[in-house]
């Protein structure tokens, strides 16, 4: 169909979209009203599955059903996406009995889905199903099934999947919070999920990952001149410099920061060791420890650079905000 430019009505557009947020918000909310010993027998059917949730479903349903087993494989349940088509030509065999399937429809009665169920039974199966049809084929066939149903469409002429499909995605949302409480899943696991997202970054990370060590690692010892403790701090580019003993204990740090208020009070620095400018009990980090951590310290402090030891203070590596901001941990 061919579309004039000049008969676009900007008002119309934004009454549509309003009245579509109304509409799907609506279908949404009728669910909360619906949850009931259906949804709890649905969550604890997952809990006791041993396998893997299979989520199932057909066209704009295959869509919501690929984020629904996204969401629950992110957030401790083992879950994958199985479509019913392919399901028929060979790809049934990835479903074990110990599994479970989550399939969904809005009718119900999608021809592909309702052509496997009689399988999914004999295998014993376990199903819930996600539906709007209340007397459908999938209704019927489900272990339990979960009302998806809306009372009408966001689309004008009540034909596109619209609020049907938000209710569904909501419905797979809401089982999938259920199930990461009911497992009590934490912070830590969805980051050991997402270890490229700035949440698995955070914790993850530890200071040993991102720190400078061996030859990397500017140090000097009590009575370094101070002109080869510049070479040092100047060759290292860590902006500081450890003072350590002859067992590499640190006794000192040394940083740009001191150096900078030596001139601003005059002080002559060409006869000095390190010892007598070095800064004593510096704060120091283990190389277990998670790199916000250090992060941290170094906020609290305003300090900028943090030397790294082990658990008898000698030292093992450092580490400034470059190095942190460079891991994506700040």
């Amino acid at each position: 169909m061919s579309f004039d430019p000049t008969n676009f009505d900007a008002e119309q557009a934004q009454t549509l979209a309003r009245k579509t947020f109304e509409i799907e918000a609506a279908a949404v909310l009728g669910l909360a009203s619906r949850v009931g010993s259906e949804f709890s027998q649905a969550v604890k059917l997952m809990l006791e599955c041993r396998g893997r949730v299979v989520v199932m479903g057909m066209g704009k349903s295959g869509h919501i059903g690929r984020k629904i087993a996204a969401t629950l494989a992110s957030t401790g349940t083992p879950a994958m996406f199985v479509h019913p088509a392919e399901a028929s030509h060979g790809d049934l065999g990835m479903i074990k009995a110990i599994d479970l399937v989550l399939a969904i429809s809005n009718s119900g009665e999608s021809q592909e889905l309702t052509a496997i169920l009689p399988v999914l039974i004999r295998q014993g199966v376990p199903l819930v199903a996600i539906t709007g049809g209340a007397h459908s084929a999938l209704a019927k066939h489900a272990h339990v099934t979960l009302d998806s149903s809306v009372a009408q469409e966001a689309c004008p002429l009540n034909l596109a999947p619209t609020a049907s499909t938000t209710a569904q995605l909501a419905l797979g949302d809401a089982l999938a919070v259920a199930l990461l409480d009911a497992r009590g899943f934490k912070e830590e696991d969805f980051a050991r999920s997402h270890p490229g997202g700035a949440l698995g970054r955070k914790l993850l990370t530890h200071v040993s990952d991102v720190m400078r060590s061996g030859d990397a690692v500017p140090q000097v010892r009590l009575d370094t001149p101070f002109t080869e403790l510049m070479r040092e701090m100047s060759a290292k580019g860590l902006g500081a410099s450890a003072v350590v003993d002859t067992e590499r204990r640190v006794l000192g740090i040394f940083t740009d920061g001191d150096l900078r208020r030596l001139v601003e009070k005059g002080v002559d620095l060409r006869s000095t060791k390190a010892s007598d400018v070095m800064h004593a009990n510096p704060r120091t980090v283990r190389a277990n420890s998670l790199a916000v951590e250090a992060a941290a310290l170094m906020e609290q402090y305003r300090i900028t650079s943090v030397l790294v030891v082990d658990d008898n203070e000698v030292l093992c590596g450092a580490l400034n905000t470059n190095d942190l901001m460079r891991a994506k941990v700040i």
